[in-house]
This record gives C-alpha cells, structure tokens and sequence, in this order.
C-alpha cells in the first residue's frame, strides 16, 4: 500500500513568526498534533504539541510572547507519497515519531501520515498497534 492510499491530504501550516499561543489555537482548532512550519514556500520545521510541553511549559516561556521559530523542530523527518507504508513504519519506529510531513516527488507538501492514519485507513489494525508500541518504548541510554 502506498502512503498517498492513507495520508491525510488536509495539512494546517504555521508561519514562524506566529506565537505559540496562535500555533496552540490552530492545533486545537484542527485536532492536529503537528503542524509543519512553512515561510516563503518552504519548510522549516515542524511544530508539535511536545514542543509546547517541553520548550515552553517545560521551561517556563510565555506562549503568547514566544514565537514558534523559537521551539520548533527544525529537524525535518518526512517521507513521499509514493513509498510504500511500510518504509514509513520504520521511520516512525527508528526515530520514535508519531507523525510525518508527506512531500511529493517535487518536494511539495501533500500530506501528513500518522499513526492515526495507519489504524483507521491502512486496513491492518495490528501493523499500528506494532508501531505505537514501539513509537512508545523508552529509549534506552548508554550507562
């Protein structure tokens, strides 16, 4: 199967001047865990809902006064829309992330995949069982 079959073809971006309140509200607003963080036409990052627990709860940081650039994820993890699902799989459980931006041979953003979409569309409830198992495990650091 490939990912265009189950993607989520409806993606919410963010510009990074925008606050993390603003980029909250949009979340919410969406039910989206993640928005991909775009400026000029291009990618920059991506924003997530651990990024506000972590940078800016975590820290301390106002979220109407801290601009997404500040707390994004600049690390882009993503894949295209004509792989098969199952190189996806192993990115998720590789990098432990629940969802990824899907880009097109022209490097467009097309999509999203998460693991949402691989228990409600895929057709193979164990395969998203598997991988939020392993999305799940702690990681284990060298003593």
């Amino acid at each position: 199967m490939k990912i265009k079959e189950i993607m989520t073809r409806e993606v919410v971006t963010i510009h990074p001047d925008a606050t993390v309140d603003e980029a909250a509200q949009q979340m919410s607003l969406h039910d989206v865990g993640m928005l991909p963080v775009f400026e000029e036409g291009q990618m920059l990052g991506v924003f997530t809902d651990r990024d506000i627990t972590i940078r800016v709860v975590g820290e301390g940081r106002d979220p109407r006064k801290t601009r997404v650039r500040d707390i994004m994820t600049p690390e882009i993890i993503y894949c295209y829309d004509h792989e098969d699902v199952n190189e996806a799989v192993k990115s998720f459980e590789k990098m432990q992330i629940r969802r990824v931006p899907v880009l097109n041979r022209k490097k467009q953003l097309v999509g999203v995949l998460s693991i949402g979409d691989l228990a409600v569309d895929s057709g193979d409830k164990m395969l998203a069982g598997h991988v939020l198992r392993k999305v799940s495990e702690p990681q284990r650091l060298p003593l």
